[in-house]
C-alpha cells in the first residue's frame, strides 16, 4: 500500500535490525526492565522496520519479541507498544474483531474504522481478517448488527465507492434533491436512499452535494442526518460525512472525544495515534490545534502519565503551539 508522506513516524535512516533487537534484547534482560530504550526504539522505526526487528530477535534469541514485551510491560504501556508491533492491516483487524466478539458489540470501533478508511484500506482489512480469523468481515458484522446500521456497514465493507474522479455535476445536483427528499421533506426518513448515496458515491461527488444540499434546503447535511436518524446509525452516517470532509478532521475530534471529560478512553486514544502514525497523524494534529484550541501533544500531556503518555507524545512526535 502506498505510504503517506504525512505522518510523524517515518523509516528510520540508519536502519540495522539485528542492532535494534540486541538493543531490546538487553532492555528486558536480567531483573527489572529499562523501558525508555524500548519506547525510544520503537517509536523511531516504520511499522515495516519494526516487523524486520521481530525477525532478527527470533533469529538472534530463539524468542518471540512481542511475546517477551506482553511479559516484560503492563497496562496501557504494553497495549500500546503491542499496537505499534502489529502490522497495519492486522491492528485494524483485531481492533474489529474484539468490536464484535464477546458479550456486546463496541459500535464505536466499527464506525471509527469503517468510516475512515479508504477502500484500498478496506479491502485489506478485509482480506487480512480473513487470513486471521477463517470468517468474512461482513459475515461476522451481519452476525452482530441489525437493521439500517448494519446495511449501512455492509455497504461500505463492499468498498465499492466511485473513485475520486468521478464527480458529474448534472448527478450532483440530482443526489443532493434525493437526500432533501429523503430526509427534510418526508414524513419520517428513507434510510435507504441516504445509504447507497452515502456508501457509494466518490468522497469528491459527496463533497459537492453536501454544499449544493446546503443552497437547497438551508441546513448543513450534518443537521438533518442529526434531526433525522438516531443512535448508531446517526453516529455512523455522521462519521461518514465527517470523514469525507476531512478524515484527519474526524479524527481529531475522535481523539479529543476520547480525552474529554472524566476518565480517558485509552483504547481509543492508542488506536487512533497508532494506526494514524504513519499515515496523517501531521494533519490530525494540524486539525485538532484548529478546533480545539490547544495542540495535541498538550492534551496528552495533560490527559495521561508516566511511560504510556511518553510513548504517546513520541508517537504524536511534536507540538504545534
Amino acid at each position: 500500500m502506498a505510504k503517506s508522506t504525512r505522518g510523524t513516524i517515518k523509516d528510520f535512516p540508519a536502519f540495522k535490525a539485528n542492532d535494534d533487537a540486541e538493543a531490546l534484547r538487553k532492555a528486558m534482560k536480567g531483573l527489572g526492565t529499562d523501558e525508555d530504550p524500548i519506547m525510544k526504539i520503537l517509536t523511531s522505526r516504520s511499522n515495516a522496520q519494526r516487523q524486520q526487528i521481530s525477525v532478527a530477535f527470533k533469529t538472534l534469541f530463539g524468542r518471540d519479541l512481542v511475546d517477551d514485551l506482553k511479559s516484560e510491560l503492563t497496562g496501557k504501556l504494553e497495549k500500546v507498544i503491542v499496537a505499534l508491533m502489529t502490522p497495519a492491516g492486522l491492528y485494524d483487524a483485531c481492533e474489529l474483531k474484539h468490536a464484535l466478539k464477546g458479550a456486546g458489540t463496541s459500535e464505536h470501533v466499527l464506525i471509527e474504522i469503517i468510516a475512515s478508511r479508504t477502500t484500498a484500506e478496506i479491502n485489506h482489512i478485509k482480506k487480512v481478517y480473513k487470513e486471521e480469523y477463517g470468517s468474512e468481515l461482513e459475515d461476522d458484522i451481519t452476525g452482530d448488527t441489525s437493521g439500517y446500521f448494519q446495511r449501512m456497514l455492509v455497504v461500505l465493507v463492499q468498498a465499492n465507492r466511485d473513485p475520486d474522479s468521478k464527480v458529474n455535476d448534472s448527478v450532483v445536483d440530482q443526489d443532493a434533491q434525493d437526500l432533501f427528499k429523503a430526509g427534510e421533506l418526508k414524513w419520517g426518513t428513507d434510510e435507504e436512499k441516504f445509504i447507497t448515496l452515502l456508501g457509494t458515491r466518490s468522497n469528491a461527488h459527496l463533497r459537492k452535494v453536501f454544499d449544493k444540499y446546503m443552497t437547497i434546503s438551508g441546513y448543513q447535511i450534518e443537521e438533518s442526518i442529526d434531526r433525522e436518524t438516531s443512535g448508531h446509525l446517526e453516529k455512523l452516517l455522521l462519521a461518514i460525512v465527517k470523514s469525507v470532509r476531512s478524515v484527519p478532521g474526524y479524527l481529531a475530534e475522535t481523539l479529543y472525544s476520547a480525552m474529554r471529560g472524566a476518565g480517558t478512553d485509552d483504547c481509543t486514544l492508542i488506536r487512533v495515534m497508532v494506526s494514524r502514525s504513519e499515515v496523517d497523524m501531521l494533519d490530525i494534529r494540524k486539525e485538532y490545534r484548529k478546533h480545539y484550541g490547544k495542540s495535541l501533544l498538550q492534551a496528552i500531556k495533560g490527559d495521561t502519565s508516566g511511560d504510556y503518555r511518553n510513548t504517546l507524545l513520541l508517537v504524536c512526535g511534536g507540538d504545534d503551539e
